[in-house]
């Protein structure tokens, strides 16, 4: 499966074909070479299930969310309108992310634009698919593994979305642990709000550290995200830790594709 040609929604629409659903790439999916790792391996599970999508391939641009946070509006507009454009010229109307930045700025700030469309983060989709039997992790895999769930503030907090991403990892039937700040109560890994893309400020510890040292001391040797931020964030913190080699940061898509065995 490691040949699979992703389709794009110019190519379909030049064939007639309307697939069911966009997946929303974004910047990080596209251009960091850890969380490439992570869109492949969505889309080996979106093609394992046989879901009708497409990606906008060079279409795609920032949805401005980034220049929103740091309180650049005019950018933000700039680069929302062009999106909702390209939207309207290929009939969008279903949306799946792995970003919940991209979810959480598709599903409230991009209606006050006039883009309005069914926005799926992607552990509700995988939640979703497992629940249909159209992923069946193999529970042998990671059965002796413990996996310790890192919330990430655009989906929990800002979206109430704390259970679809601890369904995905139950499916595994790994042991499971939490970190004392968890759900609505949860730490931040340190990039919201523009952050990844600054210096922190003056301070006794970096955010990502303290949240990292609280994972570490779950014991977990798997710390499992749902977000590219959180992802990077706190890969970095297990290197400064120097756990690199005993604790590895997976997104929930690569543990499932694991569970499969797909290449």
């Amino acid at each position: 499966m490691s040949n699979i040609q992703v389709p794009v929604m110019a190519e379909a629409a030049a064939r007639g074909e309307k697939p069911e659903y966009l997946f929303w790439v974004g910047c990080a999916g596209a251009f960091d070479e850890r969380y490439q790792k992570v869109t492949r391996a969505f889309v080996k599970l979106l093609h394992h299930a046989g879901v009708s999508y497409a990606v906008l391939g060079k279409e795609e641009t920032c949805n401005g969310d980034p220049a929103r946070r740091a309180g650049d509006e005019m950018t933000f507009q700039m680069q929302a309108l062009t999106v909702i454009e390209t939207f309207k010229a290929y009939e969008v109307t279903k949306i799946i992310t792995c970003c919940p930045h991209c979810f959480n700025i598709f599903k409230n700030e991009y209606p006050d634009l006039g883009g309005r469309y069914e926005v799926t983060h992607h552990s509700q989709f995988l939640k979703q698919l497992v629940e249909e039997g159209k992923i069946k992790a193999d529970p042998k895999i990671f059965s002796n593994n413990t996996i310790v769930y890192h919330d990430p503030c655009y989906l929990g907090r800002g979206n109430g979305e704390y259970e679809s991403s601890r369904e995905v990892i139950a499916a595994l039937q790994s042991k499971t642990t939490e970190m004392p700040r968890n759900r609505s109560k949860a730490f931040c890994c340190g990039a919201g709000g523009a952050q990844m893309f600054k210096e922190a400020e003056p301070g006794k510890k970096e955010v990502s550290t303290e949240r990292t040292e609280e994972a570490l001391a779950t014991g977990a040797d798997i710390v499992a995200t749902a977000c590219p931020f959180c992802m990077t964030m706190l890969t970095d913190g297990i290197k400064f830790k120097n756990k690199e080699e005993e604790v590895k940061n997976y997104d929930i898509a690569e543990l499932l594709v694991m569970s499969l065995g797909i290449q």
